[in-house]
């Protein structure tokens, strides 16, 4: 028993849980031995977080090797800015990207330190850049710090430099003569040992190309032999989000350090893009601030009148980039501007621009104005709606009952509980199933007592009418905004059957009628549940697919067993778990920006039920198979 103990205390399991055992955990020496100095290249690799953010596998459009990418093209595009080079040539190929500029070209004798050597380079120095993103001396470096493979090429006046890496480590040097454009030329393939099993994903790669030249009008970029550029900038962006659905063309304004757009649309949500000095920052700051209180107050001081803030914003889609020395962001990443102190000029430069716009376009001026007084309208007439709603719900349950809640929920003002997930089934069977295996602590579950309202039609007063909706939205807290919502992954369990995914259609069309930001923030998701259990006497098999199921067949014994799963209902508790537990399969509901959801939803949800049908018609796949 002695001997045991000390196993135990050795390995630090103090608490173990045996009857009438307890131990104090040991205390760790803490003197000048545990006191650690890291070189830059060891602090990169063992913080990446805090260089470039996550991580992951390039599925997400924040993963890490995207921001590798964007870190050596912003260097490109600092010296687009300065009126250096026209045009930048990417290439991808694999796992490995080469980023080519036409600009000035890394001074040959610093090329090692540039690219190498922390807080090195020339954007501390103003008269060589302005208007730079990179000027913590970070980025390129990181990069190298984070690849398998770096090699770096300056060309100037007939003369190159050329420095390779491996894990940020310098391996060989070289110069000498070329015939080559003055530039820099990047090559590199991100450390597998940092981002296992990546993979650059193109939509990712030219969304992000596709901003580049919104914000620098002129500017050519070809990936992969692609030409990207915009003639318009900003302006290009709004049109291309707005094509099938505003309201009225956008109104502009651009200058040497400003530029911005806006337009409504009869999306229920607001959106806005916001940069500074080419920088994406997606979690806004005080420029997007000023911004959207600049344009509330020109519209107000042109109307004459005190609009809310919510009937102005409702639909509004915006864009705004500014360009200012000394940029403060809050992390590496630069995802938010902190210059706090540039609030008050910027709000009161965009409010007289967008006054003096509305007075410069009649026209559109009429359509903006009808549209925020039918918001307010409906805002106001809502407000009845909402108190009989919330009586409704007081009456029958302090809780919602169709609701069986976890204990962890989602704070993304904290980031903490992003374990938590909300499955919305469809009827009490697979419910069943679902609360018997499920994880009290992080797995919640909406029933919905039958099919679901098709809501693309309606408008917001539907949320407040119909019983279920407005259960399902309570259970959400998204009614105020989606940035309260309670679960991390919003999972619609439907069985896979023809009502299954019709019912899983009506829920996606009530995300992007009502909530778009939702599912725009990578929120919602499918639950893939295996359509096949194969089984011998030794070995079962789950299918999710008919070509999973003739594999399994083929590999097992003679005549398996071949179970075919309609509905959720049809799986038990203890198979069940297995499928929501450590190996779920969850299929993200993400939105294609080349095409508009209203467009979309429009033909598949609305009214026009003789076009679709003969679209269906014209377009049915039969399988031989199953008529057989």
């Amino acid at each position: 028993m002695i001997a045991f103990l000390s196993f135990i205390r050795r390995y630090a399991l103090f608490t173990v849980g045996f009857p009438g055992i307890t131990m104090a955990r040991e205390k760790q020496k803490y003197d000048e031995s545990k006191v650690k100095t890291l070189s830059s290249l060891a602090h990169i690799r063992l913080r990446t977080g805090m260089y470039i953010g996550r991580t992951g596998d390039g599925s997400h459009y924040d993963d890490g090797i995207y921001v590798l990418l964007k870190e050596i093209v912003d260097n490109a595009i600092d010296e687009f800015i300065m009126d250096f080079g026209e045009k930048i040539e990417i290439e991808r190929k694999n796992g490995a990207v080469s980023v080519r500029d036409y600009g000035r070209g890394i001074p040959l004798g610093k090329l090692v330190d540039c690219v190498s050597k922390i807080n090195t380079g020339a954007k501390y120095n103003d008269d060589v850049f302005q208007f730079s993103v990179g000027l913590n001396g970070v980025g390129t470096k990181a990069v190298n710090a984070l690849s398998e493979s770096f090699v770096a090429r300056t060309f100037r006046d007939g003369k190159y430099a050329e420095a390779s890496f491996e894990h940020g480590k310098l391996k060989a040097k070289k110069t000498g003569r070329s015939s080559e454009p003055n530039g820099t030329l990047i090559e590199f393939i991100p450390d597998p040992k940092i981002f296992p099993g990546y993979q650059f994903l193109d939509d990712h790669i030219q969304r992000r190309l596709a901003f580049y030249c919104y914000l620098n009008a002129g500017l050519k970029i070809v990936y992969n032999g692609v030409i990207h550029t915009s003639e318009n900038g900003l302006l290009d962006l709004i049109r291309a989000e707005t094509k099938f659905e505003r309201l009225y063309k956008p109104l502009h304004f651009r200058d040497k350090t400003l530029d911005f757009t806006f337009t409504h649309t009869n999306r229920f949500s607001e959106q806005y893009f916001s940069f500074v000095n080419g920088q994406f920052t997606t979690d806004g700051g005080a420029h997007l601030s000023a911004f959207k209180e600049g344009i509330l107050k020109g519209i107000n001081e042109y109307s004459k009148k005190k609009y809310e803030a919510e009937d102005v914003r409702e639909g509004l889609i915006g864009a705004i980039a500014i360009r200012i020395k000394d940029p403060v962001f809050e992390s590496q990443t630069k995802n938010k501007l902190g210059n706090s102190d540039i609030r008050g000029a910027l709000m009161i430069k965009v409010r007289d621009v967008v006054a003096d716009l509305l007075h410069r376009e009649p026209d559109v001026t009429a359509k903006l104005i009808e549209k925020i007084e039918e918001t307010q309208k409906i805002r106001k007439e809502i407000q009845s709606v909402k108190r009989i709603a919330r009586e409704r719900a007081r009456a029958v349950s302090i809780r919602v009952p169709q609701l069986r809640d976890c204990r962890i929920h989602f704070d993304k003002t904290n980031n903490t509980g992003l374990e938590s997930s909300i499955f919305i089934t469809e009827g009490q069977s697979a419910a069943g199933s679902l609360v018997s295996c499920r994880d009290v602590n992080t797995q919640a579950i909406f029933t919905l007592k039958g099919k679901p309202l098709n809501v693309w039609n309606l408008n917001r007063d539907a949320l407040y009418k119909n019983e279920e909706t407005y259960n399902l939205m309570r259970c959400l807290n998204i009614e105020e905004s989606t940035y309260n919502l309670r679960y991390n992954k919003v999972v619609l369990a439907t069985d896979a059957d023809v009502d299954g995914l019709h019912i899983r259609n009506l829920m996606i069309t009530f995300f992007l009628r009502f909530f778009e930001p939702l599912v725009a923030d990578g929120h919602l998701h499918v639950l893939e549940t295996p359509l096949f259990r194969v089984r011998d006497k030794k070995e079962t098999v789950y299918c999710y697919s008919e070509s999973e199921r003739d594999t399994a067949v083929t590999r097992l014994s003679r005549n398996p067993e071949i179970t075919r799963f309609k509905g959720l209902g049809e799986i038990s508790p203890s198979e069940f778990k297995t499928f929501i537990g450590d190996d779920i399969r969850l299929t993200p509901v993400t939105i294609d920006r080349d095409h508009s959801v209203a467009e979309v939803l429009s033909f598949y949800m609305g009214k026009n039920t003789n076009e679709r049908r003969a679209y269906i018609m014209s377009n049915l796949q039969v399988n031989e198979s199953e008529t057989t």
